[in-house]
Parts: C-alpha cells; sequence; structure tokens
C-alpha cells in the first residue's frame, strides 16, 4: 500500500511540474501579447525549455511503468538545467547592457526551431535581451523563469530518485 502512495505521488508531482511549465509558458505569452514585451532569443529558448517539460511531465504522469517516469524525469532535469542556464545568461545581460545576447547570431537558429514555424507569432524571436521591461512584484521575468525552473529541477531530482528507488523494489 505504501508503495502505491508513493507511486501515486510521484505521478501528481510531475502532473504538477507539466502544469508549472504550462504555467510559466502562459505568462510569458500573456505578456507578450496583451503587454507586448517581445521575446528575444534567450525567451524563446526558454519557452522551448517549458515545451519539453510540460511534454515529459505529463509523459510520465500519465504511466504506470518507474522506467518511463525515471526517463521523463531525466527529460525534465536536461530541459530545466538548459533553461536555468538560459535564464542566467539572460539575467546577466540585464545587469550588463553593454553586451548584448547575439540577436543576429541566434535569431536565425531559433527561428529554424519547429515550433517557429508551426507557431511563429509565439516561438519566432521578436525582442532584444537587453530590453528592460517593468518589474513583477520586484522581479524581471527572467528571475522570476530561474526561479521557476530551479523549483521544477527540484522537484524533477525528487521524482527521479523515488521514481528510482520504485525500479529497485
Amino acid at each position: 500500500m505504501n508503495n502505491n502512495i508513493s507511486i501515486v505521488n510521484v505521478r501528481c508531482l510531475l502532473a504538477i511540474l507539466g502544469i508549472l511549465s504550462l504555467m510559466s509558458l502562459g505568462g510569458a505569452l500573456y505578456l507578450q501579447f496583451v503587454h507586448h514585451q517581445d521575446p528575444c532569443p534567450l525567451c524563446i529558448l526558454q519557452r522551448y525549455a517549458y515545451v519539453w517539460i510540460a511534454v515529459c511531465a505529463f509523459r510520465g504522469a500519465f504511466t504506470r511503468r518507474p522506467r518511463v517516469r525515471c526517463i521523463a524525469a531525466t527529460g525534465i532535469l536536461i530541459a530545466a538545467a538548459g533553461g536555468l542556464a538560459t535564464a542566467a545568461r539572460q539575467l546577466w545581460l540585464l545587469q550588463h547592457p553593454t553586451f548584448h545576447c547575439g540577436f543576429d547570431a541566434l535569431q536565425p537558429i531559433v527561428d529554424h526551431f519547429p515550433l517557429a514555424h508551426l507557431w511563429p507569432s509565439a516561438f519566432k524571436v521578436a525582442g532584444f535581451c537587453e530590453t528592460v521591461y517593468p518589474p513583477i512584484l520586484g522581479l524581471s521575468l527572467p528571475a522570476w523563469s530561474l526561479v521557476a525552473l530551479l523549483l521544477i529541477f527540484a522537484a524533477a531530482a525528487f521524482a527521479l530518485w523515488r521514481s528510482v528507488s520504485q525500479l529497485r523494489q
């Protein structure tokens, strides 16, 4: 019985991570379309991280197989790590305005990713990383993204640990 409860808890945790990532993506889209805050290449890369996190999280949440949950949690960890690095780079760029994100270098690469063709208004580069937008509750959007990705990373590490321990039983 205790093992079944821990399986449900891991599956619920993965579902919550999927919802959190979709909420983060929805917040970014809200700021883009309602407040006209155009996404830079680093913003778009973070959006891809959130999409990948959601895909892996929901795949892991809706399976009964611990091995699939392990793979899903690993995918979340990888995407969250990439998103963390991107958010940290964007925060660094905001603190050092003399540098720029490399709009010319990153923009063609990011604009050729699959979602940029499927949903160009949300996944094509339209802004610059150096643009400073008003903070939300005292933090910039990249800082909020960094916080969310840290939480996702920690929760995914816990989910992976629990799933591996279930495999061993």
